[in-house]
């Protein structure tokens, strides 16, 4: 007899008429069990959440909850009643039952914020007032827990705190999250919502991709049945996929080579062959730093390092990330080597052409009255200049997954991913040398990443980038810039997993290599020790069968070019036409593939 589930959504719709948000969607989740809820910003996701929390009723259909279960929700953004301490906020977490002092004093703890008790919790930063909200929905172990966006704002340290904690937690999770290494780490089945139809597997979130891909394979297989057209549309938004995959690995490909050219500028080559001279990192040189200090008061009437001695180059085109836990200076070492602030010790120099454009996590400068259409041309008209270029604002924005409906309808409709969205569509379309981007993921749905990656991904100019997201860091930069506040801060060559290789190999663990013990435990043997040995056998085999796809296409090409080729033999020239589309996609796949065991090998070596 099949295990009953502790929470459940039958057949459920929202909304009405010809376009509902969606409609009679089934959701089901057993005791223990832990699930991500993906979809695009706008989707409803937050909305299901809602629906299992209880907080609204659907239109029809029925949520269903077993006798006596207590479910804890984390909201994707806090709402705190004026004048309200972080105390009082975690006291309110149960009114029918109102925790105990000690209570709220083990939960302020848990997230290391007993000493925020008495402060107002509208005066909290974004990190600490996530915390409290984590106090808040944590302060008595649930049965179910809901959580929606839990990372954004957080800290590394404090992410490893929470993902230890689900690891360890006993009871059911449904979590919504932007941060690709923490729903690997603590979940193991999919909740898809895509145009109001919600889809279920079980499988870990580092297996969404090919999923997908499947499930778009089946549909357009099925639909060939019934309507052409339709089959048609199933196979573009596969071939959609799968080049968002290819473009992905190339960009990976090309990151490589910017790692090797960083070390090398670093003086710790990689690649004996690859040396950067001295009058060429000169003529390249855009942010030169030597004995970098900042310091700050201490409260006790004396100072704080934060940072000292600290000398690097950034050369144009290179791609920083810069990480830390909250006030271990991220932002004072970002604006010293921008030239925004003078530093305490050493010497900055900048290019005096630098063109400098700043990512507001905070959304500031967004008018909520206004459109999108006002607001990306506020000269009026209906073209945006993109990097020195025109392009039609329907069309540019329709780039950044937003509707045509939309276009003309206020920001204030917007929801928090949607806006951050919009914020990167305009800073992407400013011509500029430097851009910094200050935890730029946070809210945003795995559309938008893959599309922020690809912009960035083509961005010639030099990239700063401060973020807590793992995945997104190992994707985009060629270096870490880590403050971890000991007073110093230390750049090492690579993403964040080459950050906490290096640190264990030095013998200095970081705090947050936890994460690679999460990492193993998914990831099989063959993965986690490089190739294996059919994996070799397939590597080694890739590059002639590539060559001898291109050299069919070719042949192809050339017997399909002739000008009586179709009248001399139609239907040798419709087999030869299949032949190519079969092969176009074979050699595109083995290109693909070719990728994936490259970086697979490299990461190893």
């Amino acid at each position: 007899m099949a295990e009953p589930p502790i929470i459940a959504l039958r057949d459920v719709s929202l909304g009405f008429g010809p376009d509902p948000l969606f409609s009679g969607i089934e959701f089901q989740l057993l005791p223990g069990e832990r699930a991500t809820l993906v979809g695009r910003n706008g989707c409803g996701k937050t909305t299901i959440m809602k629906l299992l929390a209880g907080a609204i009723e659907p239109d029809a259909g029925e949520r269903f909850l077993q006798p006596g279960t207590r479910v804890a929700w984390l909201p994707q953004e806090p709402v705190f009643e004026a004048k309200e301490t972080a105390w009082d906020h975690v006291s309110s977490a149960d009114p029918d039952n109102p925790p105990e002092d000690y209570e709220i004093s083990a939960a302020l703890d848990r997230f290391g914020i007993r000493k925020l008790a008495s402060r107002e919790a509208g005066s909290l930063s974004g990190g600490e007032a996530r915390k409290v909200s984590l106090a808040r929905a944590l302060i008595r172990p649930p049965d179910i827990l809901l959580l929606d966006e839990p990372t954004n704002h957080l800290d590394l340290n404090a992410i490893q705190d929470l993902e230890d904690f689900i690891l360890s937690f006993g009871g059911a999770l449904v979590v919504i999250s932007h941060d690709r290494a923490f729903l690997d780490a603590v979940t193991q089945r999919l909740f898809w919502l895509e145009r109001g139809i919600l889809r279920t597997a079980k499988k870990r979130f580092h297996e969404f991709d090919s999923w997908v891909e499947q499930i778009f394979e089946e549909e357009a297989r099925a639909a060939e049945k019934l309507d052409a057209k339709l089959a048609q549309e199933k196979r573009w938004l596969l071939r959609g996929v799968t080049a968002r995959r290819k473009r992905n690995q190339g960009r990976l490909s090309r990151l490589h080579d910017m790692r090797d050219a960083r070390s090398a500028l670093l003086g710790k080559p990689r690649r004996p062959d690859l040396k950067i001279s001295e009058g060429e990192a000169k003529s390249r040189m855009a942010i030169e730093a030597k004995g970098l200090q900042a310091v700050i008061p201490d409260g006790a009437g004396g100072q704080r390092v934060l940072f000292e001695g600290f000398n690097t180059r950034i050369l144009k085109g290179d791609r920083i990330g810069v990480i830390g836990p909250n006030g271990a200076g991220k932002t004072t070492l970002i604006r010293m080597l921008t030239g925004d602030l003078e530093p305490h010790g050493g010497k900055v120099q900048v290019a005096k052409t630098l063109e400098t454009a700043y990512f507001d996590q905070k959304r500031v400068g967004l008018d909520p009255s206004e459109t999108l259409w006002r607001w990306m041309c506020p000269m009026g008209g209906d073209q945006v200049m993109v990097r020195g270029r025109p392009r039609h604002v329907v069309g540019y924005l329709k780039d950044f997954n937003f509707d045509v409906d939309q276009v003309k309808s206020p920001i204030a409709t917007l929801s928090g991913g949607e806006r951050n969205r919009l914020l990167l569509a305009k800073l992407l379309a400013r011509p500029t040398d430097l851009m910094v981007l200050d935890e730029p993921t946070n809210d945003l749905d795995m559309d938008t990443l893959d599309l922020l990656e690809e912009a960035l991904g083509e961005f010639g100019g030099t990239l700063i980038i401060v973020s807590h997201d793992r995945d997104f860091l190992d994707r985009t930069v060629a270096s870490i810039i880590a403050l971890e506040g000991d007073g110093k801060a230390r750049e090492f060559v690579g993403g964040y997993q080459d950050y906490v290789r290096q640190r264990n190999e030095r013998g200095e663990v970081p705090r947050t290599s936890g994460e690679n013990r999460q990492k193993a435990v998914q990831k099989p043997r063959a993965e986690r020790d490089g190739l294996s040995f059919k994996e070799q056998y397939e590597f080694d085999e890739l590059p002639s069968r590539i060559a001898k796809l291109e050299h069919d296409i070719a042949r192809i090409e050339e017997a399909l070019g002739k000008p009586d080729a179709y009248a001399r033999d139609p239907d040798r020239y419709s087999k030869l036409t299949d032949w190519l589309v079969k092969s176009r996609d074979d050699l595109e796949a083995a290109e693909e593939r070719w990728l994936i065991l490259s970086e697979k090998s490299e990461r190893v070596a």
